[in-house]
């Protein structure tokens, strides 16, 4: 330890690079024992030539291939700067040998490393994770052309069976690779095609570039079964045989990586425990990992578990990445995966966010928005439906005394208990804490009600007999998809065949019905938690019904995705028998989805509270932290009380025999000084007292604290994690069969969110592109201290030329979408053009919330006369003030008051001009300047 602490900065980087060498493979040899036969690749340090002794020369097969140029880790920022002293080394003759310029140059502190191959058409540096293998460099030398060399010499693209935006978005990535850009982004609609594209492209990779591997990332199982699919069935225009027939495609479900693999699919999770050398459970591949909220509180704290070179998995594993649903699970901890490889970066998203651009350098080579699919028929647009009910917006009590139904959550056991005390229950306690089947059967049957009548209701065959359109429910749990299942059944007089469910804990193989779902007559409805809630291709699919709300705008967007792809009558009619043709897809929302805030999800800018659930995801995970294991082995203490004798046996079972206390015992262990410095002190009492240096000691106490994490995590498992899941939570529901629900609105909705905020965005740009054109919005835009000038007329104008050029921006229209995303605190005024002033007010910044212009100029009209008489005694005589009065409503309707208005109706029955002087006197003309002045302010 003395040595190192003795060296100087230099020899510690170069250490550290023999390291990365002997760790890739290579031989490290000293320029005084250079023994070439040694191995196929050895780096020979400060080899001699005639620019000088470079610090490393590579050989393959005793042929110098590269060289690496070491500096101190203090010089990283400064790497690119001495890229022309490192090919200065590459062009230089060697001592003994008559060589060409090596290709492979490296510059490397040890921490930072680059590296440019000067066959690429336009050689440019990129930062590694290390070095590559001589193996690799071997193959490269053999193939002669580099990758991005092959990739300027791509074919042209047969177009044939693409859609436009699949054409575009293929050629512009070629381009892309051609510029030598390391990543690029795809964002295309839900359902135009991103899996076919992606199909069509790495084909195009193999096939002309000579790519050597692609890698399909996805972040959920199900997404990597459903690309499986979608390559097992492409077939390439060129070629009469299948994808499948020419490359091998593996789907990784172990930690092996085939060497024939051309196509490798899996989840980032895997790839992740792959790297870090350790086995993943499957039941952490069912979900998103970005949604556990251990892992995001964690990245808050900069508590990423680093990846660590592999042996088995080289940075040169694959040549292309492509990242499916891209907008999710690749940061923080999962992008050091993506760096960690030397290769091609593509994102495919339907919905990116401002972290989804930035981390593709902003290389967006494709935009196909959902709006466009629908406008090019690739998509089909959307209704919404709303379905409210009593309950769900208000919640209820189930009172003292009453008796009730107690239903244990995991065995689903009912018992009859009286209550002792009132329990309140809130729409957000509803079918977790508080199940009332009255509230799930209202909003069945009015579903049903509403499908025959409204929503699709040409679809009774000659005897009478409706058809339900393939639909989607999207339940809270899974518990409460049991719930909905039961009603459905009853509601619709129908069978278990017709209602499923489709979750990864279904009984019932979740996959099998998904394919009767998507291909056969039944199921007619599937209910789901979260298994289908995206990726997943249902092209029947005609009705989303929503029973549960969800905050994220991305989420929320994946699912609404389930329902937009568009499908061949012929095969629509397979599957649902009356449905003509698929023109749209309908939301059902029963719970305020469409409305509800969302945010985009921003891990770094959360501090929630940490589930059991993702506890115990992140120890599965293979995540190795002090507070983790701390945290969870606490909360084990804490349920050893809570559960029954019979849960304790029941839970034996699943964990190979260790009960609660054993399991929170290792936990602790796990980072216990004492533990670790005892289990240190077994391994080490075999070696000799003379052989035991700093260095083994420390060794042997860093492979002793490993075993102890890894005892103490290799209990949990994805059977185990789910038992713990449902035991910990509050053991009973109680079931509200005594209070009924009932509708309270059920119907079509003019807006959602979404719709709303274009609306007000169109009628708002509509405003500002005719400010210079129209007098009255000049004023409104350039002159607003002018705005005591605008008249009937002007606004008249306004609304003559809105009707003419944007009929659907009429002001009642508009008024419904703002009063969707804001809170109006009035209904709009009956006048259509009181309306659209006020709109104008609202969109140009004067007002600052949207409210009546009539009810602003009474409010303004009673703020003025409160100042007239502040301090003075009723300033204004009864006469006075039925004139000003007038004066007020007049400009309520008008705008505006001239003079020559006194001589109208309704003024002249009271007298007109002369009247109102003989009332004010000189007066008369600063009144109705300065009313026109204050009422419109």
């Amino acid at each position: 330890m003395s040595a190192t602490l003795n060296q100087n900065p230099e020899q510690i980087a170069r250490d550290k690079i023999d390291a990365m060498l002997l760790d890739a493979g290579w031989v490290v040899q000293s320029k005084n024992k250079v023994d070439l036969w040694a191995g196929s690749g050895i780096a020979v340090r400060e080899y001699p030539t005639d620019a000088g002794p470079a610090d490393y020369v590579l050989f393959i097969d005793r042929k110098p291939a590269g060289i690496i140029e070491a500096k101190r880790e203090e010089e990283g920022h400064r790497l690119t700067v001495v890229e022309e002293q490192s090919k200065g080394y590459a062009d230089a003759q060697l001592k003994y040998l008559n060589n060409d310029p090596l290709p492979f140059v490296y510059e490397s502190t040890g921490v930072i490393t680059r590296f440019t191959d000067y066959r690429d058409p336009k050689p440019r540096g990129r930062n590694v994770f290390s070095f590559h293998k001589p193996e690799t460099i071997l193959e490269w030398l053999n193939k002669g052309k580099s990758l991005r060399s092959a990739l300027n010499y791509l074919p042209g693209l047969d177009s044939t069976g693409l859609r436009g935006a699949q054409i575009k978005a293929i050629n512009k990535l070629e381009e892309s690779f051609r510029n030598n850009r390391p990543r690029a982004l795809i964002q295309m609609a839900t359902g135009a095609g991103k899996t076919f594209t992606a199909a069509t492209f790495i084909y195009r990779l193999l096939k002309f570039a000579d790519a050597k591997r692609v890698l399909f990332l996805v972040d959920t199982k199900n997404l990597g079964e459903q690309a499986e699919q979608e390559f097992m069935t492409y077939q390439p225009v060129d070629d009469n045989r299948k994808f499948t027939e020419l490359y091998r495609i593996q789907r990784l479900a172990t930690s092996h990586i085939s060497s024939d693999s051309q196509v490798c699919i899996s989840t980032i999770q895997r790839l992740y425990s792959i790297l870090k050398g350790e086995d993943l459970d499957e039941a952490a591949e069912e979900s998103n990992p970005n949604e556990s909220s251990w892992m995001q509180k964690q990245l808050s704290k900069r508590k990423a578990v680093p990846v660590e070179y592999s042996e088995k998995v080289p940075i040169e594993t694959f040549d292309f990445i492509v990242i499916d649903e891209c907008h999710r699970s690749i940061y923080n901890l999962w992008k050091q995966v993506l760096d960690y490889f030397d290769a091609f970066l593509i994102g495919l998203t339907a919905t990116p966010d401002k972290r989804t651009f930035g981390f593709f350098n902003e290389n967006v080579v494709s935009e196909y928005t959902y709006e466009q699919s629908v406008t090019d028929g690739v998509n089909v647009p959307y209704d919404v439906y709303s379905i409210e009910t009593d309950i769900s917006n208000k919640g209820e009590v189930v009172k003292a005394g009453w008796f009730v139904d107690r239903r244990d959550k995991l065995t689903r056991e009912k018992r009859w208990q009286q209550e002792d005390e009132d329990t309140q229950y809130s729409k957000n306690d509803l079918d977790r804490k508080v199940v009332n089947p009255s509230q799930i059967r209202n909003i069945i049957r009015e579903y049903k009600r509403a499908l025959q009548t409204e929503i699709f209701p040409k679809r009774f065959n000659e005897n009478g007999e409706y058809e339900v359109p393939k639909t989607l429910v999207f339940a809270k749990t899974d518990s409460h998809a049991d719930d909905i299942i039961k009603i459905i059944r009853e509601e619709f007089d129908e069978g278990n065949e017709f209602c499923k469910k489709v979750t990864y804990r279904a009984v019932e193989d979740p996959k099998s019905v998904l394919n009767r779902f998507r291909n056969s007559y039944y199921p007619r409805i599937a209910v789901t938690v979260d298994m289908i809630a995206t990726g997943t291709d249902v092209k029947p699919l005609e009705v989303l019904l929503f029973m549960r709300d969800v905050k994220s705008t991305n989420y929320f967007e994946q699912m609404k995705g389930r329902g937009t792809r568009t499908i061949d009558n012929d095969k629509l009619m397979q599957v649902s028998r009356m449905a003509q043709t698929k023109t749209h897809f309908v939301i059902v929302d029963a719970i305020g989805a469409t409305k509800s805030k969302k945010t985009d999800s921003r891990p770094l800018e959360r501090k929630p509270s940490v589930s059991m659930k993702d506890l115990l995801g992140a120890i599965t995970m293979g995540v190795e932290d002090e507070d983790l294991f701390l945290s969870l082995s606490n909360r084990l203490i804490r349920l050893e009380k809570q559960i029954t004798q019979k849960e304790k046996e029941k839970l034996l079972e699943h964990s190979g025999g260790k009960n609660l206390k054993q399991m929170a015992k290792e936990l602790i262990n796990a980072f216990d000084p004492d533990a670790i410095k005892e289990r240190t002190q077994e391994k080490i009492s075999h070696t000799p007292i003379e052989e035991r240096t700093p260095a083994k000691e420390a060794e042997a106490k860093k492979e002793a604290h490993q075993e102890l994490m890894r005892q103490a995590a290799s209990t949990f498992n994805g059977e185990l994690n789910e038992y713990l899941e449902n035991v910990r939570q509050e053991h009973e529901q109680i079931i509200d069969h005594i209070n009924i629900d009932s509708v309270v609105n059920s119907g079509w909705d003019h807006f959602t969110v979404d719709k709303a905020k274009e609306t007000i965005h169109d009628f708002s740009e509509y405003l500002k592109a005719n400010k210079n054109e129209i007098k009255a919005l000049s004023i409104f835009y350039n002159q607003p201290y002018q705005r005591r000038n605008i008249t009937f007329e002007m606004i008249k104008e306004v609304m003559e030329k809105i009707r003419l050029e944007k009929p659907k921006l009429a002001p009642d229209y508009v008024w419904n979408a703002y009063a969707t995303i804001e809170k109006v605190k009035s209904n709009q005024p009956k006048d259509e053009l009181t309306a659209l002033v006020s709109l104008i007010r609202r969109a140009c910044g004067i007002d600052k919330e949207l409210k009546p212009f009539d009810k602003t100029i009474n409010e303004n009209f009673q703020d003025w006369i409160f100042k007239q008489n502040a301090g003075k005694h009723n300033r204004f005589t009864p006469d006075q003030m039925e004139w000003l009065r007038m004066i007020k409503d007049h400009v309520v309707s008008s705008y505006h008051i001239d003079m020559d208005d006194l001589d109208y109706t309704p003024f002249d029955a009271r007298g007109g001009r002369g009247k109102m002087y003989q009332l004010f006197g000189n007066e008369m003309n600063d009144l109705i300047d300065e009313l026109n002045k204050i009422l419109v302010a």
